[in-house]
């Protein structure tokens, strides 16, 4: 979900109660962690940015390696041995709730009417597909089960799970269209987790992005055309992405986009 403060709504200094899964702001006295920190007895929190971890009321840090699986699941990261290795190696992962799932083919929470975005933005590989991937249990968002969307294509997918490919991009400054890269990337390294918690992830930060870079055409609240955000969304990405190197341009232009590529995309 958002990374913001539930009671001052701050997306600053937040911390995530990892008792009960609420987000306060700071972690000082008078801070809204640390009130709730003494009126709950909730005492470990985890500062969303920088991923470490905090024992209050009495404010000193917590380094234990048995919550490295914690920090995993927020960022989870990729070499490039383990991305030439993906479509090699289809093996089960098993989630901490016991359910098992392939990675790259878990479920979207369908928010309220985000369904047409979700089947864009991972949708199980087709039968028979080059992919050669096993079939998955469905996920939770209603999505056309025989399609292969962007998580699943492998040029897309391994641009998106390297971070550093996009990483040091300048843009102008105002400039709101590369939250939509960002928030991209960081959905696509979590639907490829193979340390998931849960075999479904939460496309909250991602929709919210693409409310706001498309200037609320496509919503969460709202039912649109998937072949119409796939094409918005493609070019919108190669529009922020427009001012890399020549290395990494020809790199990113090489890969599908626009309407040429959804009957593609999006055909049974």
């Amino acid at each position: 979900f958002e990374k913001l403060c539930s009671i001052s709504l701050s997306h600053i200094n937040v911390y995530a109660c990892l008792v009960c899964g609420k987000y306060f702001q700071g972690r000082g006295l008078k801070s809204h962690a640390y009130i709730h920190s003494v009126q709950l007895s909730h005492h470990v929190f985890l500062n969303l940015h920088t991923l470490k971890f905090y024992c209050l009321p009495d404010n000193y840090e917590i380094i234990d390696s048995s919550l490295e699986d914690i920090t995993y699941v927020l960022k989870p990261t990729f070499t490039k041995q383990q991305i030439a290795n993906l479509d090699k190696q289809a093996k089960l992962s098993r989630a901490y709730d016991g359910t098992t799932y392939l990675p790259g083919i878990v479920g979207l929470n369908n928010i309220k009417a985000n369904d047409y975005a979700n089947a864009v933005l991972q949708v199980r590989a087709p039968r028979g597909s080059s992919a050669g991937r096993a079939e998955a249990p469905a996920p939770r968002s209603r999505l056309p089960g025989g399609a292969q969307a962007l998580s699943n294509v492998p040029p897309l997918r391994n641009y998106f799970l390297e971070e550093d490919n996009y990483r040091g991009i300048k843009r102008p400054p105002g400039d709101i269209m590369f939250l939509l890269v960002q928030r991209f990337g960081e959905l696509m390294r979590k639907l490829w987790n193979p340390r998931n918690f849960k075999a479904h992830v939460s496309p909250h930060e991602m929709l919210q992005a693409v409310v706001l870079c498309s200037k609320k055409n496509f919503q969460i609240t709202k039912q649109g055309d998937g072949v119409d955000f796939l094409s918005w969304f493609l070019n919108a990405l190669h529009s922020a992405l427009g001012s890399t190197k020549k290395k990494k341009r020809s790199e990113w232009r090489a890969l599908p986009r626009g309407a040429a590529v959804a009957p593609l995309l999006l055909s049974p």
